[in-house]
């Protein structure tokens, strides 16, 4: 008689992620490595619920044996004070979008830098890193501008139109750092012109939300330019940066990347990114995206 499939319990804990492309995902490379994935959407909204409900939701989780959880909006930090361990990663962004349990223990991750980083990497594995642009110093942004100091860049101007938090984000990275690598700025016109590439982790550009996050004439093609919106997956920065002669990596980057980490981290096996990559196109076009 064939063995079993060993049989996975994952999950994903935000508010109106009824969209998210993670359990098709997940469920699709477990497949591939003989497991049985059962992957559940914990949506706040569809139970009409807040954060104050994440001790609850951490506590079933782990009596129910799940393996682990990805955590987005709103939970990434109000998570972190309920888990027994931080990884440096989670410790140093202030947030976790991966939980793994393990002998009754929770411990926090964050696959949003190296998610981005592998996903440039693989697109784009020469990129220049003399002067990078980063334009947003939110959650995502700060998780991409942690990753580019660890993978070296020379110099990095983060554009956040709030400047107390790109001043505040900009310290912190620094100050991990021990050097001044890291500068904020408020208008991407003041820095762009000596760019080598562009980071866009605004929510500029998806579908509910379109347009340019900056003004085209200030893209040349020398600049990369590295996108976080994937739904679309073509968005008008990218139309008008491709326009330009500029070398390109979309949203499914950081998603695919994302996603490699934290079924590493669950399951312990190494997956295919490539293959990933492949199922995470196919469901963008089921779906229409």
């Amino acid at each position: 008689m064939p063995s079993q499939p060993r049989k996975v319990l994952l999950g994903l804990i935000g508010a109106g992620i009824q969209q998210s492309l993670t359990p098709g995902m997940q469920e699709a490379e477990g497949r591939q490595h003989g497991l049985s994935i059962h992957y559940q959407l914990i949506d706040l909204d569809v139970h009409h619920v807040g954060i104050d409900s994440l001790p609850v939701l951490i506590e079933a989780a782990k009596l129910m044996g799940f393996a682990g959880l990805n955590i987005t909006f709103p939970c990434k930090q109000a998570v972190m004070p309920l888990l027994d361990e931080l990884s440096e990663e989670a410790r140093a962004m202030g947030a976790v979008n991966t939980v793994v349990f393990r002998d009754g223990r929770a411990m926090g991750h964050n696959t949003d830098g190296s998610g981005w980083a592998a996903g440039l990497l693989r697109t784009l594995p020469h990129a220049d890193l003399s002067h990078v642009v980063l334009l947003g110093g939110g959650g995502a942004g700060a998780a991409i501008a942690h990753s580019l100091m660890r993978m070296g860049v020379k110099r990095l101007s983060v554009v956040e139109r709030d400047a107390a938090k790109g001043a505040s984000l900009v310290e912190a990275l620094n100050a991990q750092d021990g050097g001044q690598r890291a500068s904020a700025w408020v208008e991407a016109k003041d820095v762009m012109p000596s760019a080598t590439g562009l980071v866009h982790a605004t929510p500029t550009g998806m579908a509910k939300l379109p347009g340019l996050p900056l003004d085209a004439a200030l893209l040349s093609p020398r600049c990369w330019v590295s996108e976080i919106v994937y739904s679309p997956i073509e968005t008008e920065l990218l139309k008008v940066a491709r326009s330009k002669g500029c070398a390109t990596v979309d949203g499914g980057g950081m998603a695919i990347g994302q996603a490699v980490g934290a079924f590493r981290l669950f399951t312990g096996l190494e997956p295919d990114a490539a293959r990933m990559d492949a199922n995470f196109r196919q469901l963008l076009a089921a779906r229409g995206s």
